[in-house]
């Protein structure tokens, strides 16, 4: 059965680049409630931490240079069939190969700096969320 949360990231290149407005907008109108929402800046330490199932992997350092090179705006998102229903909204990692209307299609740059992060399980989801939030912090 899908839950109905999940969780996402406005990454660095999209805040600096003052597409969080745009992107939360289109959020909302795909029928999401925001649950809880913080800009923060992640250290270097703390993006290794969230990235740590990517560790082995090639791009992991670069990942977390650049997930803590700027501001970035965490959120927990409810829906019915939230982590599926995102994941098509955000489209492909890769822009190029992202749908017309999704977000990555809209804002992203490249592969790297491709705009949001989205949740890939309901079970990542709730790691993830309690990763940036801790409950006194939700709205509900």
């Amino acid at each position: 059965m899908a839950g109905n949360r999940t969780f996402t990231m406005i990454k660095p290149d999209a805040f600096e680049a003052g597409n969080t407005g745009a992107i939360f907008k289109m959020i909302e109108a795909a029928g999401f409630n925001i649950v809880a929402m913080k800009a923060t800046r992640l250290t270097p330490e703390l993006a290794g931490k969230f990235y740590a199932v990517h560790s082995e992997r090639p791009f992991y350092k670069d990942l977390c240079a650049y997930m803590s090179s700027g501001p970035i705006v965490a959120a927990i998102l409810e829906k019915a069939n939230a982590v599926e229903d995102f994941r098509t909204l955000i489209g492909a990692t890769n822009p190029a190969q992202a749908a017309e209307g999704t977000i990555r299609k809209i804002f992203a740059k490249s592969i790297e700096a491709n705009a949001v992060h989205g949740s890939d399980s309901d079970e990542n989801a709730a790691i993830e969320g309690n990763f940036f939030f801790n409950q006194a912090e939700r709205v509900r």
